[in-house]
């Protein structure tokens, strides 16, 4: 219930004040367990990808932000604890336990939020999480969101769109990768795939 009412509360606001739109609804992921990745410039991000998805997305959060009201609140909205100031092999595990799950998972291969809204070298970290899950990666592309509400602050009404590219679907030679180098192949992969959505992709 909650996650639906946010997604309908976000979905409304998105759409009066930043045109929100999005481009490719056909080629969804709407089943089964998959990797979202998509470039990541701004705090609305998340909820932008999501609204594009009929279905329900899961969602990485910090660790830390799980207390009170919001340890309640943040798992009802598909929220996945992770520490994101160390190697957490525990927040790992969860991740692929939910992506073998059969539930999609959002994520950002940059890591952090783009300082100037330009594309980002991947963190090889999601290759790995490719590797050890096995499943398909949708490319998602969210453009606008930047200069509507950038990283150093303030909103401006900009049109915002989400572009969603097909679905990558590695092979098991590539699936077999191990190490740190490999996982950057993937990596690197899915953040090209991402580069040729929008406007002109």
């Amino acid at each position: 219930m909650w996650y639906w009412f946010f997604k309908l509360l976000m979905g409304s606001v998105v759409k009066a004040l930043f045109g929100y739109r999005v481009v490719g609804h056909e080629k969804r992921i709407e089943s089964g367990g998959a990797i979202v990745a998509s470039n990541h410039a701004s705090f609305m991000d998340p909820p932008l990808v999501g609204i594009g998805y009929s279905g329900n997305l899961h969602y990485l959060a910090r660790s830390t932000l799980f207390k009170n009201f919001f340890s309640y609140l943040l798992p009802k909205l598909n929220a996945v604890p992770v520490d994101r100031d160390g190697a957490d092999l525990k927040s790992m595990k969860t991740i692929i336990r939910t992506l073998k799950g059969g539930k999609a998972v959002l994520m950002f291969p940059e890591g952090t939020r783009s300082p100037d809204g330009n594309l980002q070298e991947a963190k090889p970290g999601v290759g790995m999480l490719i590797a050890k899950s096995g499943v398909p990666v949708q490319p998602v592309r969210v453009v606008g969101s930047f200069d509507a509400m950038p990283r150093t602050g303030g909103v401006k009404f900009h049109p915002v769109t989400v572009y969603i590219g097909d679905p990558i679907i590695f092979s098991e030679s590539e699936l077999k990768a191990k190490g740190r180098e490999a996982y950057q192949v993937l990596a690197d992969r899915v953040m090209t795939e991402i580069g040729k959505l929008g406007p002109q992709g």
